[in-house]
């Protein structure tokens, strides 16, 4: 350490003695040196999409505002909302605690509140509310204010910040280089694992100081996008470096390396940077009060609360991991009802009954199901997927979903042993339409890797799931339809390249499919509610504009509370001659738009809520 010192001060007064001789020209040229310096090691990433999507948005938005939605994408939001489980502890309880936790650890935040004034024009929401709340703002932990969403609690987080990262003309800092999804992780106030870097300086042992940025994927010739870097790469500091122009202001934080250059490349886990100084600081919540609270986006407490659901009634989450929506719907149902949650991933099904137990639900039951399939055939009979959309099964490819045996509606898997050569053959096939029946060498090998470098996101984790053939129509009070969706509303994202229109329009195909199944799973009088974590208007607005037309009985129901913004009204007409069809007159705002831009800094989200008459004509 007294080593460090001296070398730090001897640096130091190098870099004084050398100012103070200069003459005015190399002042000049020294002031450009650090201002460059300056505006590379920053966070000031600018988000990069594919041209036609761009175009499109632009159409939809305008574009002052859709740069403002694009860079608020890039930042995380500037508070972390917690959802209190009521049938455990009270708002009042959890807020104390936290508060002792936060003043333990010395964790201090200084962030601007969370301003709801901007939806003051809603009938919804009080003024008298909303003055209430913003005086609550300079405390670190608050209480939601909104009426019913009492048990919310917002902590606040701050950022982006300055950080020093110790740059001196011709010595740039020692640096880690991280992946993109890795850098989003961490913008979120995850640490550096080593899976997430790519490249790092040479000479990096354990216990240094380093600046970590990010390899965003860049455009390929072939016009796709990729990092084209081995991982491993030793960086330089220099412009021959690998991504060194484009790191320019992708700077997110400063650490410490708990392992040397060698041991971050030996390594398959753990964490490799201690992120101990980092660009927006936000409150972690892992292991911290398990059971009694549940960290989620406010629009996703805003969609549970759309659903209205009442105690007694059989309500369905029809893709219900990670399982955030369905405890919160058991919760408001005080946990009397019934609640089925279904996902068609073995593992995310797993997921939800352990957070279920977590939270001490007993009225949630978990199924493997495939959306595309949740209604239950009779004697063979076509569903309303082939009836409808017929023009778009021939664009989406089916997804598989697996039957227990016959005469069963409901049947139970088998748990799953750790041998790789008895792998549940599922993950083998990744759920592909076509199941093999056979596992050959080169899946073993693979699957042995997996058992070696810990669980992955399609290995089974064990455990029991039961599959089901699908619930008879009109057999629940309400439906939760959270579509699997392009989640281009997802932040902090770094990159939104990889959407095409193409891709887009396939998103709203498959989306537009599963409502088929949801609307004929209400009962008459019922509820079903669609929601979206996404921007894009052909999976939103386009949607509603479908299901009114297609469902003469579906009408959209007023939403409490409502903070979101209206829906967008008109249409879109592409240069291929497609017309996309949005909200008319009168609609908009009885649907809520969450934009990643506002004062509220949430999540871009979409809910849609209908009212389900007689299907008398059906």
């Amino acid at each position: 350490m007294k080593k460090k010192g001296r070398d730090l001060l001897a640096a130091f007064r190098q870099t004084f003695l050398t100012l103070q001789n200069m003459t005015p020209h190399a002042e000049a040229e020294a002031e450009i040196q650090l201002n460059a310096a300056s505006a590379r090691y920053s966070y000031n990433p600018i988000l990069r999409w594919n041209p036609q999507v761009e175009d499109y948005f632009i159409k939809a938005y305008g574009s002052l505002h859709f740069a403002q939605i694009s860079k608020a994408l890039t930042r995380p939001s500037c508070y972390s909302c917690i959802r209190v489980n009521t049938l455990k502890s009270t708002s009042d309880a959890v807020i104390e605690k936290l508060q002792e936790i936060m003043r333990k650890s010395g964790s201090q935040n200084d962030v601007v509140g969370i301003n709801l004034k901007e939806n003051k024009a809603s009938n919804d929401i009080d003024l008298d509310m909303v003055e209430k709340q913003s005086s609550l703002q300079n405390e670190s932990i608050t209480k939601c204010q909104i009426p019913g969403l009492e048990y919310v609690v917002f902590v606040k987080g701050s950022g982006p910040h300055e950080i020093d990262y110790g740059y001196l003309p011709e010595k740039p800092p020692k640096e880690v280089l991280v992946s993109r999804k890795c850098a989003e992780a961490v913008l979120r106030g995850a640490q550096v694992y080593v899976p997430g870097i790519m490249a790092c300086s040479s000479h990096v042992e354990e216990g240094d100081l380093v600046a970590v940025s990010v390899a965003v994927e860049q455009p390929f010739p072939d016009g796709g996008w990729g990092l084209g870097i081995t991982r491993g790469t030793v960086l330089q500091g220099l412009p021959t470096d690998p991504y060194h122009f484009e790191r320019n202001g992708l700077y997110i934080g400063q650490g410490t390396t708990m392992l040397s250059r060698a041991g971050i490349f030996r390594a398959s886990q753990g964490i490799a940077v201690d992120m101990n100084n980092r660009v927006f600081k936000l409150p972690s919540f892992y292991d911290v009060l398990e059971g009694e609270i549940f960290l989620q986006n406010l629009p996703s407490i805003i969609a549970a609360h759309a659903l209205d659901p009442q105690k007694g009634e059989r309500i369905l989450d029809m893709c219900a991991a990670p399982g955030g929506k369905t405890t919160a719907i058991a919760i408001l149902m005080k946990d009397e009802g019934e609640v089925i949650a279904a996902d068609r991933s073995h593992n995310k099904v797993i997921d939800i009954q352990k957070l279920a137990a977590e939270l001490g639900l007993t009225c949630i039951t978990t199924y493997k199901l495939d959306a595309l399939k949740a209604v239950r055939k009779r004697n063979g009979s076509s569903d309303m997927t082939t009836l409808c959309c017929n023009k778009d099964n021939n664009d989406v490819v089916n997804q598989r979903s697996d039957s227990g045996p016959l005469g069963n509606e409901v049947s139970s898997t088998t748990f799953v042993g750790s041998n790789a050569d008895t792998t549940f053959k599922e993950n083998v096939s990744n759920e592909k339409a076509n199941e093999r029946t056979y596992t050959s060498k080169a899946d073993i090998r693979k699957n042995t890797r997996r058992m070696r470098n810990g669980p992955g996101r399609n290995q089974s984790l064990g455990g029991r799931v039961e599959n089901s053939k699908g619930f008879l129509p009109n057999s629940f009070d309400r439906v939760l339809l959270d579509a699997p969706c392009s989640a281009l509303g997802l932040r902090p994202r770094l990159f939104a390249g990889e959407e095409t229109i193409e891709s887009l329009r396939n998103h709203g195909k498959y989306q537009r499919r599963m409502f088929d199944q949801a609307v004929q799973l209400v009962r008459p009088g019922g509820v079903l509610v669609y929601s979206t974590c996404t921007i894009n208007p052909g999976e939103n607005e386009a949607l509603v504009r479908y299901a009114l037309d297609t469902y003469k009985f579906l009408s959209l129901a007023p939403q409490h509370p409502r903070i979101g913004g209206a829906g967008l009204v008109g249409r879109c007409e592409f240069p291929d001659g497609y017309v996309e069809e949005w909200l008319r007159p009168g609609e908009e705002e009885l649907v809520q738009r969450f934009d990643p831009s506002s004062q509220l800094d949430t999540i871009g989200f979409f809910i849609a809520k209908f009212a389900v008459g007689p299907k008398d004509n059906f």
